[in-house]
């Protein structure tokens, strides 16, 4: 038998077509008002950050990506010099000098930019390559005749580097507009005139040891800092809040004063004469003073004080939220002090430890200043190179290499710290 509500149903009229049409395009139009009111909150929302955005692309993507087009950018040569880098491209046998054309191309374009005083620019990009190449062509655009017969056996006269394969090695390589130099420089290799990539000299051989200096001198810092800023975090976020209150102005101190004042006082701190010295041999500690300064010491000492509250206060941020209770209850069933505070309590704080960690690592590969100040010739970081280059040298596609390496040996040592502990353990507060 049918039941009533089967029944209701039967009896019930069906709705007509034209309603259930109806319905549907309400249906479809209160969608559309919904996509519509949602796209307007998304314009909304990107438009509130929209400012930040475009501050952090003009001030952080543009230049990192202008440092890193610059490091395989070369056109200084081709500029000044168009013939040449044209002509070049005739020189298939690099075991062997050039024809004719290219010493020909090279005389016109030595004549054209001594006339114009851009020749300056030509020399000084090929002297990054080739030592003493500013010497020999400036003299070269000084002596060259207006006509010759030969220009090659001319040009050779005048100077003996213009019969060396290596003189045109370098302007192969200098005549862009795209160059593998700045990089291979940067990492102490270089390409030969026929396109094989070899080590560099030993006499030029040098970076890779910047690089491995300023890595060794970074972890040092920053293990230093670890080591001293964990019981600091652990008192302050363990003592009465009148008196941590206290100790934390006293840690927020060093960032109310300027990096260079508080790097010049080390200066007269860590000197011969200074209060260090004449402290530690007061307290008879010492007969005589000790080198502290322009050493790798000093520039520990200095790092060490301006980067410590960058460690202190994520673990401190990350102690002052783990419950005493714990402690309580591993060592009320029956764990020692010692074995407690290593399986309970440490194991807790690895968020702000690897989070003061990388700070102070990152901060530390790129300073500049102290080790400037306190440190002495071998205790330079990359930072004083990339400066250098920049401004002493005008070397900006060297200066952007370095910086280029820099960059993406810290990116692979996040990756790895990244799979070896994992970022979403760090926590900064």
């Amino acid at each position: 038998m049918p039941s009533d509500l089967a029944l209701s149903q039967a009896a019930r009229p069906q709705q007509p077509q034209a309603d259930r049409a109806a319905e549907r395009a309400e249906r479809a139009q209160l969608k559309s008002r919904l996509r519509r009111a949602e796209r307007m909150k998304q314009l909304k929302a990107f438009g509130l950050i929209a400012p930040l955005l475009l501050f952090l692309l003009i001030t952080f993507v543009v230049p990192i990506a202008d440092m890193m087009l610059r490091s395989v950018h070369d056109t200084d040569l081709s500029e000044v010099w168009p013939r040449t880098t044209a002509a070049i491209e005739q020189w298939e046998d690099r075991t062997q000098l050039p024809p004719e054309p290219v010493y020909a191309a090279i005389a016109q374009d030595m004549k054209d930019s001594r006339a114009n005083r851009t020749i300056a620019q030509a020399a000084r990009r090929l002297n990054y390559d080739a030592n003493g190449a500013r010497t020999f062509v400036m003299g070269t655009a000084r002596r060259l005749p207006d006509t010759a017969e030969s220009w090659k056996s001319t040009m050779i006269d005048i100077d003996e580097a213009w019969g060396e394969i290596d003189t045109f090695g370098a302007i192969a390589r200098a005549s862009g507009p795209f160059t593998s130099f700045y990089l291979l420089n940067a990492i102490d290799l270089e390409k030969t005139a026929t396109g094989e990539i070899v080590s560099a000299p030993e006499q030029e051989a040098v970076y890779v040891d910047i690089f491995t200096r300023t890595f060794v001198i970074s972890m040092t810092v920053t293990l230093i800092c670890a080591l001293l800023g964990f019981p600091v975090a652990y008192l302050l976020a363990n003592l009465p809040p009148k008196i941590a209150n206290v100790m934390m102005i006293l840690v927020l101190l060093p960032f109310w004063t300027s990096l260079l004042v508080r790097t010049a006082a080390w200066v007269v701190l860590l000197q011969e004469q200074g209060l260090v010295n004449d402290a530690l041999i007061f307290t008879g500690i010492l007969d005589e003073p000790v080198r502290l300064i322009y050493n790798r010491i000093g520039v520990y000492i200095a790092m060490v004080h301006i980067l410590l509250p960058f460690m202190i206060l994520p673990l401190y941020s990350v102690m002052k939220g783990i419950k005493p209770v714990y402690m309580k209850a591993a060592t009320s069933l029956g764990a020692p002090p010692t074995t407690a505070f290593l399986r309970v309590y440490l194991p807790q704080t690895i968020p702000g430890l690897s989070a003061g960690g990388l700070l102070v690592f990152i901060i530390s590969i790129g300073y500049y200043i102290t080790p400037a100040l306190v440190g002495g010739a071998a205790d330079q970081m990359i930072s004083y190179f990339i400066a250098f280059y920049t401004s002493d040298t005008v070397n900006w596609g060297m200066a952007s290499a370095l910086g280029a390496v820099l960059l993406v040996a810290t990116m692979i040592l996040y990756g790895v710290y990244n799979r070896l502990i994992g970022a979403d353990k760090m926590r900064l507060g």
